[in-house]
């Protein structure tokens, strides 16, 4: 006789745990808790010993597949192995993959901590919407269909570029884990960004900056943060680098800002030479932040702000600027974009966008090109002046 789901449903919880058998001799059972718990249990005997294994809890276990893992446990016992051994390595296995969750908490501790800037925008993508889905899942049982319905689920809300994003965290999440030797592969493989990401190429012309400049000082936002707006279009650089950036990284005396490379994006140390008018934003930025060490402290932990703080002082502020959607990135393309459209050459202005170079040539040339830099950062700074000042007329024509 085989056990029924019928037979099954109708056992009793008693006073004492007790066992019921299957009578066809094959050591196929039940165990009924005093709290009602049913288990499928499988008793026989190996090398002369009593043994016994429990194959789940009904009913998250079914029958069919009790029937199913008590067949493969005496096929395993038939071939003179123990199959509480087998299922003992496999619980230890499981036991030493992570779950989602403790994945997450070690690649953002052990890689992206140490290697990136932008490491809290990681941290933040993948516990919105990977921890919150996945967080109790073993790490090595997610599957690329389970990725691609997680995407597909983004795009539906809108988020199409955060789909992406999404994706590329995801997928140096599992490249960290098998570089580590936790997994032995990903289910991240083959699957294309959900989203096209259109290149952008947004300047800001002259009357817009004038327009941004002056709302800034008017803007709902810290004042700090609006300061900090401004040096990203006076200096070209990056919103991480200035958001970054530490007091210690400024000589006033002689001139300069030193971006370390373990604070520049791509990790080479940079040098940007500091304008009359970037000084000048220094020196308000330091009457309301020169106690901390950072140019922009983080009011709650003690480290600098977030880059998203940056992104949505902006967004909740965009009414107020009345001028057309920009972004923070959009002040660095702008100030190259002037830089270059008064004259000054793109080499110049590469180099002082700090980036990289290939090549033999960049291999052996170690010329700093500071003077080169700090020429064309004084014409730039003589120029925004006039715009920000609302100079009659065009200061400079671009050539788009």
């Amino acid at each position: 006789m085989k056990f029924t789901d019928r037979q099954i449903k109708s056992l009793k919880p008693k006073k004492n745990r007790y066992e019921v058998w299957e009578n066809n001799g094959k050591g196929f059972g039940v165990r009924v808790s005093p709290t009602g718990r049913i288990s499928f249990i499988f008793l026989y005997r190996f090398k002369g010993t009593s043994r016994r294994m429990t194959f789940g809890n009904y009913p998250e276990v079914s029958l069919a597949d009790a029937h199913a893992f008590h067949a493969k446990a005496r096929q395993v016992l038939d071939r003179g192995t123990d199959p509480a051994t087998i299922e003992q390595d496999a619980k230890e296995e499981f036991q030493r993959s992570p779950s989602i969750r403790k994945m997450v908490d070690e690649y953002i501790e052990k890689y992206a901590k140490p290697r990136k800037r932008s490491w809290k925008e990681d941290e933040r993508i993948l516990n919105k919407d990977v921890v919150s889905r996945w967080g109790k899942r073993k790490a090595q049982d997610i599957t690329r269909r389970d990725i691609i319905l997680l995407l597909d689920e983004i795009v539906e809300r809108g988020a199409l570029i955060q789909a992406n994003r999404t994706l590329a965290a995801i997928r140096k999440m599992y490249s960290f884990a098998m570089g580590r030797g936790i997994l032995d592969s990903s289910p991240c493989v083959a699957i294309p960004a959900p989203s096209k990401e259109n290149r952008r190429d947004r300047v800001l012309n002259e009357d817009e900056i004038r327009t941004l400049w002056n709302k800034l000082d008017s803007s709902k936002m810290e004042k700090a943060t609006a300061l900090a707006l401004k040096l990203q279009l006076i200096t070209a650089q990056r919103k991480g680098e200035v958001a970054g950036s530490e007091w210690k990284d400024f000589d006033f005396k002689k001139g300069w800002w030193t971006i370390p490379e373990e604070k520049a994006k791509n990790g080479l140390p940079h040098r940007v030479p500091l304008s009359s008018l970037a000084t000048k934003i220094l020196n308000e930025l330091k009457e309301i932040t020169g106690n901390s060490q950072w140019l922009l402290p983080s009011p709650r932990d003690g480290q600098h702000i977030a880059e998203t703080s940056v992104d949505h002082a902006v967004r909740v502020n965009e009414k107020h600027f009345e001028v057309a959607h920009f972004t923070p990135h959009d002040l660095r393309r702008t100030a190259a974009s002037m830089m270059t459209a008064s004259g000054v050459q793109r080499f110049t202005v590469s180099k002082i966008l700090n980036h990289a170079e290939s090549g033999v040539t960049a291999v052996y040339d170690r010329h700093s090109y500071d003077k080169e830099k700090r020429n064309a950062m004084n014409k730039w700074d003589r120029i925004l002046k006039k715009i920000v000042s609302g100079e009659t007329g065009k200061v400079i024509e671009m050539n788009r």
